[in-house]
């Protein structure tokens, strides 16, 4: 029986009666798992080719995505990392939103371009520039979309973007990291492939490092499943189960990240020191309109500003002064986080390419936590007032 998404959240893919009746699924940490006879076909013999806690965690994935099947890596960029290998080989042309995580940019760059895969960045915003790269390029195999992306919160058309595309005979893999399966289901509006950065929303409490990729169907799972096989960077038990325990609230996280960060955005847009706030749930947002329908239930809990004293000093100041907003790496945690997106989350990316995106130095990066709203504006204005 197919529940609704919050129950799905708890019990998806779990039989307490094939675990011993535990109610959680047990960390099965083993490395191997013993066979009785040569040749005997058992669902878990090495824990690089499968292991029971990956695999609840997994199948759980692929249900809230309404996919064929899920996979669980070490890292985020081992997950992205692996669609790209399993999918593109030296000639083949990729075609990623312009808009892009620095990490995905520096993959594709660094790696990809250097492996001699045609590597094309574009504003798909507008999805007529889809339709031109298409054009002007041979051999697209895959495009990378990322929506909202990060840092500016930009929207693209998830279902245009990806029927544009299979009409040219390519795939869609998608970053769905911002947005989660709570928020957004891109397989249901025509991608092939979905993407989260696991140590994000899905974990919640920061401590956890984990990419999840699912395929929507069960011939490029197969695929997918050789690769990493092949390659080995998979998820470890212990994680899966903190991931797993993340996932059964993330219904009741993301309610709050939405509500707190909306609230956030509004107060933001009144203050005195900001220039601008990027957030797809305020009308000022240039992708309100499609925010509404293709994110229905909420924006997510990133709100990200410009501040109008356009300094590292600027913006220093306000990461110094708050106490209960605290500078870090990452998103996505049950606290709230503050990136200064210029020298962390996009810093491999080339000042003329971060000035052309709009990543400017007086630019913050605020992952709106689950704690009381008046705390978290109390903090955050404080410090802006530093600025001023």
């Amino acid at each position: 029986m197919k529940y609704r998404f919050a129950t799905e959240a708890i019990h998806a893919a779990y039989n307490p009666d094939e675990h011993n009746r535990a109610i959680m699924p047990p960390v099965y940490q083993n490395s191997m798992f013993t066979m009785k006879e040569i040749g005997e076909q058992i669902p878990f013999r090495y824990a690089r080719l499968a292991n029971p806690t990956r695999k609840v965690l997994e199948d759980t994935a692929a249900v809230l995505e309404n996919g064929a099947a899920g996979f669980a890596f070490a890292s985020g960029m081992a997950g992205i990392d692996c669609v790209f290998r399993t999918f593109l080989r030296p000639g083949d042309t990729v075609i990623a939103v312009s808009d892009i995580y620095g990490g995905s940019y520096d993959l594709l760059v660094d790696v990809y371009a250097a492996w001699g895969v045609n590597v094309v960045f574009a504003d798909l915003t507008d999805p007529a520039n889809l339709d031109k790269a298409l054009a002007e390029h041979e051999n697209v195999k895959l495009v990378w979309l990322e929506t909202p992306s990060n840092p500016l919160l930009r929207l693209v058309d998830i279902a245009a973007l990806a029927a544009k595309a299979k009409a040219a005979g390519a795939l869609v893999g998608i970053d769905n990291t911002f947005a989660t399966p709570y928020l957004q289901q891109p397989l249901d509006m025509g991608c092939d492939i979905v993407f989260h950065s696991a140590t994000k929303y899905l974990c919640g409490h920061s401590d956890v490092l984990m990419g999840i990729v699912v395929a929507k169907t069960p011939e490029l799972a197969k695929p997918l499943h050789t690769m990493m096989v092949n390659t080995g960077a998979v998820a470890g038990p212990a994680d899966c189960s903190l991931v797993l325990r993340g996932i059964k609230t993330l219904a009741l996280r993301m309610e709050r990240h939405c509500a707190n960060a909306l609230d956030i955005a509004r107060r933001l847009e009144a203050h005195p020191a900001v220039e601008k706030v990027f957030y797809p749930g305020l009308p000022s947002h240039e992708h309100h309109d499609l925010a509404r329908w293709q994110m229905a239930k909420g924006c997510g809990g990133v709100v990200t500003v410009y501040l109008k004293n356009d300094s590292r000093e600027a913006a220093n100041s306000v990461i110094k002064n708050m106490k209960l907003v605290r500078m870090a790496s990452s998103l996505g945690g049950v606290e709230s986080l503050v990136n200064h997106c210029y020298t962390q989350s996009h810093s491999g990316v080339p000042p003329e390419v971060k000035a052309e995106l709009g990543i400017r130095v007086g630019l913050l990066r605020f992952s709106v936590g689950i704690e009381d709203i008046e705390d978290i504006w109390a903090d955050i204005s404080a410090a802006l007032d530093t600025t001023l």
